[in-house]
């Protein structure tokens, strides 16, 4: 299984990675990684979701922007 990943990105202490990896029925399946914290500290959160995409690119667009609403929600709470 190979996973491509999106260039992570800050959203304020968050670092939000969008991931995306081709699955068996063809297409493509998103997830997301979000850290925060430092050294021992770090907690790192994945969500998969349960769409599939035609194209790496969605796959990938979906994570980045799944991600990105997550972590501006958790910065306002």
């Amino acid at each position: 299984m190979k996973t491509n990943r999106e260039q992570p990105f800050a959203v304020g202490k968050y670092l939000v990675s969008p991931l995306s990896r081709r699955i068996d029925a063809g297409g493509f399946a998103a997830s997301v990684s979000i850290r925060s914290g430092r050294g021992t500290g770090t907690h790192d959160r994945v969500f998969r979701f349960a769409a599939s995409f035609d194209t790496r690119e969605g796959a990938l667009r979906h994570a980045a922007e799944q991600g990105r609403e997550w972590a501006q929600r958790a910065l306002l709470a």
